[in-house]
């Protein structure tokens, strides 16, 4: 195509709907079609990036090869596509305002008034395009989020209302996701919410081309011909959105819905050829028809907001798949874990997962995790503030280090075995200052990670401003605790992990950032591997006592 497509995404009556599995879905049946997709996420939060969010306020920070600090959508557009996203594919209003005023302090608007229309407009409108001018995509997908209505989206309304202007119908449509809520007591379900919430969208100059209607029945027809007539829309561009069993079914019901269908039609574009969705198909296959089922500790101070972890969560998901295996995730709390309740806590589980994070809360909790995870021989993989968790205890109880701990938790330890990055030690701001992005890492030959990567030489995303301390490395290798990752340039320690246990992994890089459902992380597919061995043989284990007790 001369020029690519541009699908916009809104949503209304509540968030939190899906607009991002929806944009993700449709993105991936158009992709299946053989068309080049990128999704961008422009999100209405005076912050500049989520990276100084917490995680209670936004769930995760994603952060993207580039080193981009984004909402945890942009992990969905990667998961279901298979694609690398950028800087570029996460637009905040702070970081719009932040351009727009920069520019203007610095005299490029000749003095004029600086308003709303046209120049922060303009600027929106500039960074909807900007991927589009790359000549890589032949649809660009933009989900705006929040609701309409809501007095932070106005601007990026505006804007794409003058998008369509610019762009013209053969090259702009409009989806808005809505709600059609069922009452119980009546037995009925209910438009006028979606009545609503499309006239407030007409409101602001956008005639939506398609409605899809979130709901948790089936939309009869008599109720899709009620939200066409009121939403102005023909029949066959109300598409329903059920609730689904795993967010993995949406790309299927989207296409028995004809969603891919109806936006191509609206282009003016001839079907290039039907969708190949076989191989999700497969993974569905694998992730509803498991063999077996494991138990998982997830260990983190975030966990009563799942999303805190939803990387984490659903490359268990893709491990588990491929291993045609359940993943029972534990949500357990790092400020209840005490040396008193850690063996009841951990009594049904096969393996244990420590989560990243920041600051000194919980972190004692976590380090008693990763010792009982050590001397029972439980499966263990440590991410980022795992892998200094593991450490710390280890620096504790096998080197006998007094008073061991990360400079980030006590300033003044005599045993500083995670310290800051010397080029961390300057820095005051904390907006996207961290170590981001893609780093490269030399594996130890012969180690475990290794021979699960298969490979000498690897990349992977980092969101950090502590390390290892190097200068107790040959202690720790000494005692069976080796750096079996290194960075070749700076020789920063990016993994560890121990000899003589069947796994214990620990990793200062997030490899949950790389996991999709084509590509799931070799490190979570081998960890659900290890707790699968570890069950049978703890099983195997209990049945050889019992008889010997008869």
């Amino acid at each position: 195509m001369a020029s690519p497509k541009y699908i916009f995404v809104t949503g209304g009556v509540t968030s939190s709907l899906g607009k991002g599995i929806i944009s993700a879905s449709l993105g991936k049946l158009i992709q299946a079609r053989g068309f080049s997709v990128t999704i961008q996420k422009f999100d209405p939060y005076i912050n500049i990036d989520p990276g100084t969010l917490n995680p209670y306020e936004h769930g995760e920070c994603y952060v993207t090869e580039d080193g981009a600090e984004t909402d945890l959508d942009l992990g969905h557009y990667e998961r279901f596509l298979n694609i690398e996203t950028s800087q570029d594919n996460n637009v905040t209003t702070g970081r719009i305002y932040n351009d727009v005023i920069t520019r203007e302090r610095r005299g490029d608007f000749l003095g004029k008034t600086v308003q709303v229309v046209p120049h922060i407009t303009d600027e929106i409108k500039n960074n909807f395009y900007k991927l589009g001018k790359t000549g890589q995509y032949d649809f660009i997908i933009t989900e705006i989020g929040g609701c309409v209505g809501d007095i932070e989206s106005l601007p990026f309304i505006e804007a794409a209302r003058q998008a369509r202007l610019e762009l013209g119908s053969n090259n702009f449509i409009s989806i808005h996701l809505t709600l059609v809520p069922y009452l119980r007591a009546s037995g009925e379900l209910k438009t006028k919410p979606t009545q609503h919430s499309v006239k407030q969208l007409l409101e602001s100059g956008i005639q939506p081309d398609i409605v899809v209607c979130r709901s948790e029945r089936h939309l009869p027809p008599d109720i899709r011909k009620k939200v066409a007539l009121f939403c102005n829309v023909p029949v066959n561009c109300v598409i329903e959105a059920m609730d689904a069993e795993t967010i993995y079914d949406v790309p299927v019901l989207m296409r028995k819905e004809k969603l891919d269908e109806r936006v191509l039609s609206k282009l003016k574009l001839s079907h290039k050829k039907e969708p190949n969705i076989e191989d999700w198909k497969e993974f569905l296959g694998r992730l509803k028809n498991p063999t077996e089922e494991v138990n998982i500790g997830l260990v983190g101070k975030y966990v009563q907001l799942q999303d805190a972890y939803k990387s984490i969560v659903e490359s268990f998901v893709h491990a588990g798949a491929e291993n045609e295996c359940t993943v029972k995730v534990k949500w357990i709390d790092s400020e209840e874990i005490f040396e008193e309740n850690v063996k009841i806590l951990f009594e049904n589980l096969h393996g244990v997962l420590i989560a990243p994070g920041f600051g000194e809360r919980g972190i004692e909790g976590k380090i008693i995790a990763a010792k009982y995870s050590r001397e029972n021989r439980l499966p263990f993989f440590g991410i980022c503030l795992g892998l200094q968790c593991a450490v710390t205890e280890f620096a504790r109880n096998v080197l006998k280090l007094k008073k061991a701990s990360s400079t980030e938790v006590d300033p003044k330890t005599i045993n500083p075995v995670i310290d800051l990055m010397e080029e961390q030690k300057n820095i005051t701001n904390m907006g996207g200052t961290m170590r981001l992005g893609a780093y490269a890492c030399q594996l130890k030959k012969g180690t475990k990670v290794q021979l699960i990567y298969g490979q000498s030489k690897i990349k992977e995303r980092h969101r950090h401003r502590y390390e290892f301390n190097n200068k107790y490395l040959e202690q720790f290798e000494a005692a069976g605790m080796i750096a079996s990752g290194i960075n070749p340039e700076t020789g920063l320690v990016e993994i560890m992990e121990l000899k003589n246990h069947p796994w214990y992994i620990g990793c200062q890089f997030h490899p949950e950032l790389r996991s999709t459902v084509s590509n799931p992380h070799p490190l979570f597919v081998k960890f659900v591997k290890a707790t699968m061995i570890f069950k049978n043989d703890s099983e195997e284990k209990r049945v050889i006592e019992k008889d010997l007790a008869v």
